[in-house]
């Protein structure tokens, strides 16, 4: 007998009950995280997914899930279309979205369109009384930003930011570390996005432009700033940005009006700290997802193309004398890599995209439903990534004015 389907609706008073807002649930979420415990669902209700988009949307275990069941796939291409079907073992398929987000057996929507669709799909679905997760970034200005935001006020319903640096390896593990107050004072921190040779996916099978068609890399800086906010525990509070380009073909006319390749920013915390983001499309560095973190008793390193992870720790009370003069005693060490396969269902406990963090987006998603919770990167933290990199990008075509960003809040 096939388990019951989640309703479509949680009660705003059932919701709210017990908590103060959407900030407590995600904060209680990312506590046990970081505590390295699962979360075990309270029933054994499934949720009935409907997944649009057949190019990313096809890396994620939504089929995998004890708790989860695609019911519906969507994308206007029919290579993708097959993709979907083929891998999540579902015959129902829709090439309008509308249709898909309208069945009445779809619970929840996976949205991973071109970013520009992201609010628009998203909020139609939480109108429509589903769940919505996207992929990053949220959206692509502030107003739509704000109006996803509402929408997930107004409904009480679930979003979620599939941002994968929350759910890298490292990061699950420094986030654990920052709640244990292992590194003192995070007094600086920076992410890099490397993600050179974007050129043949700027083009449609057509010839046509896509999304990626000289997209602002800080317009996409979630990868970055989804390591940088969820760590330190700080929003991201000013900024001064710089971009460079070579004035090609790509950069000379384009929908967004971009001329550049490749952006720096650097951020000040709210928290009072120095942060730094790079997000750049041409550079000779190799594939690069990476962050540091700086504190007061102890260092982390993500590595770069060729490196190692790397802790530094002080010793206790030690001294040591370098060219003449006396520093810390430090330990640096190896990091010894986990997955973290103890937070995930069995099904799920094995490797998967973007650093392992594919099949804790799927869990994530899911359990925060059956446990009438918001998930760990909900809306007010899918804005706290996003919102920057639009202040980001706009200092960067003013010469580096400094701009102060907005804070949407915790809930």
């Amino acid at each position: 007998m096939e388990k019951a389907s989640l309703p479509h609706r949680i009660s705003r008073r059932r919701f709210l009950s017990g908590t103060t807002g959407l900030a407590s649930v995600a904060l209680a979420a990312q506590q046990v995280l970081a505590q390295g415990k699962t979360v075990p669902p309270k029933s054994a209700r499934l949720v009935r997914l409907g997944v649009i988009g057949g190019g990313f949307g096809t890396s994620f275990q939504w089929h995998e899930h004890p708790h989860c069941r695609v019911t519906a796939v969507c994308d206007l291409r029919e290579d993708r279309l097959k993709s979907l079907k083929e891998v999540y073992s579902c015959d129902v398929a829709y090439k309008d979205y509308k249709k898909l987000i309208a069945d009445r057996n779809v619970d929840a929507v996976a949205v991973f369109t071109p970013p520009s669709l992201h609010v628009p799909m998203a909020v139609e679905a939480l109108e429509a009384g589903k769940h919505a997760i996207s992929a990053v970034p949220a959206g692509l200005n502030e107003e739509e930003c704000v109006h996803l935001l509402e929408t997930v006020k107004k409904t009480g319903l679930n979003y979620m930011m599939a941002e994968t640096s929350f759910y890298r390896r490292e990061i699950i593990t420094c986030r654990k570390w920052a709640g244990e107050k292992k590194f003192g004072e995070i007094i600086y921190s920076e992410s890099e996005y490397h993600h050179d040779g974007l050129e043949p996916l700027m083009f449609n099978p057509d010839g046509s432009h896509t999304w990626r068609y000289a997209f602002p890399p800080l317009l996409y800086p979630t990868h970055c700033t989804g390591m940088i906010v969820p760590v330190t525990g700080e929003r991201l509070a000013e900024v001064t940005a710089a971009g460079w380009g070579d004035g090609s073909q790509f950069l000379r006319e384009n929908q967004y009006n971009n001329p550049f390749w490749s952006e720096t920013a650097f951020f000040k915390t709210s928290g009072g700290h120095a942060s730094r983001v790079a997000v750049f499309w041409k550079v000779a560095s190799g594939g690069t997802e990476r962050g540091q973190f700086l504190g007061t008793e102890m260092s982390f390193f993500m590595p770069r193309p060729g490196d190692v992870p790397a802790l530094v720790s002080r010793r206790e009370k030690g001294a040591v004398t370098k060219n003449g003069y006396t520093e810390s005693d430090i330990a640096t060490e190896p990091w010894e890599e986990t997955d973290h396969y103890e937070l995930l269902p069995e099904p799920l406990r094995h490797p998967s995209g973007h650093g392992g963090s594919h099949t804790h987006i799927t869990h994530e998603f899911v359990i925060s439903i059956l446990e009438s919770r918001q998930p760990a990167v909900n809306v007010y933290e899918a804005l706290a990534y996003t919102i920057p990199g639009f202040y980001a990008h706009k200092s960067a075509l003013e010469g580096g004015t400094r701009l102060r960003i907005p804070d949407y809040g915790r809930g």
